[in-house]
């Protein structure tokens, strides 16, 4: 519910008389609960910011947090939730930061003569601290949303790393569950590493994935058929006694796909269609 012109008047008028009291209880109240996790300069100033901000939104006749003149209020607080979500703070501990201003406002209001006026506006000035409170809350989960999403896919690059054996030869171990956005990454970070070095050859090894059906047996082969529209073969390895039952049982085929049991057979194939005797006695002659 918004503040009415009346209310919104007496409520900056009440931030500007005891400011500074208000600040320094407001921040004593948010350090206590953040437990030291925080340096006290920079809470200090993390609530004088959103102090000027709440005082220049009711100024400006902001009875709301979605008011037009609670833009930089609304700014702020976002800043501070994105903060605190990067800092590993909770959802609560950030909340609360805001909410802690009703305890500092009771505070300043008991030191006057307290009446029905007052409780009032106490009443009115704690339903907009906790459309504050709120926001803070929402801004914060669509910011540790947007972190947890930005960490899964750096873990994604990290699990699908494509190294290079042999000159000429790249492989991509895979590791875990192949779904269809990490087979899109593997791909791409594949094809970029075949443009990169120029290889004819590549291996796909999967003896971390734990199981095949026909959705992973479906990306490996795109995969394949998109490097072979760049000009190399690929192997794929990792082809288990279990997974080779598996893809009988399913019918799946694999075409004139090569496979081979380990990673160093697939790497002593792919050298011996290079050339090189895979023996002790070195390249082939002629």
């Amino acid at each position: 519910m918004a503040l009415g012109t009346d209310e919104i008047g007496r409520f900056a008028g009440f931030l500007k008389e005891h400011e500074a009291a208000l600040v320094e209880s407001w921040s004593h109240r948010v350090a206590d609960g953040l437990r030291g996790r925080l340096s006290q300069t920079e809470l200090n100033r993390q609530i004088e910011e959103l102090f000027r901000a709440l005082s220049e939104a009711l100024d400006g006749g902001a009875g709301t947090v979605e008011d037009p003149n609670a833009a930089e209020l609304r700014a702020v607080l976002s800043e501070l939730s994105r903060s605190r979500a990067r800092q590993g703070f909770t959802s609560t501990e950030t909340a609360v930061s805001v909410f802690a201003l009703k305890d500092a406002l009771l505070a300043a209001m008991d030191a006057r003569q307290a009446d029905a006026g007052t409780l009032r506006d106490f009443i009115a000035f704690s339903a907009l601290i906790d459309e504050l409170g709120l926001f803070t809350f929402a801004s914060y989960a669509a910011a540790r949303e947007e972190l947890i999403a930005d960490q899964a896919e750096e873990l994604l690059e990290l699990a699908t790393p494509v190294v290079k054996l042999w000159e000429g030869v790249v492989a991509v171990p895979l590791v875990g569950t192949l779904d269809s956005a990490r087979a899109q990454v593997v791909m791409e970070r594949l094809l970029d590493a075949l443009v990169t070095t120029g290889s004819p050859y590549a291996i796909i090894d999967i003896t971390g994935v734990p199981a095949v059906d026909t959705q992973v047996a479906q990306h490996l082969l795109k995969t394949v058929v998109a490097a072979r529209l760049m000009g190399a073969d690929c192997i794929i390895s990792g082809i288990r006694p279990q997974i080779a039952q598996t893809i009988v049982a399913l019918g799946i085929e694999f075409g004139d796909i090569a496979t081979k049991a380990s990673l160093a057979d697939a790497l002593r194939h792919v050298l011996r269609l290079s050339g090189v005797d895979t023996r002790r006695n070195g390249r082939k002659d002629g």
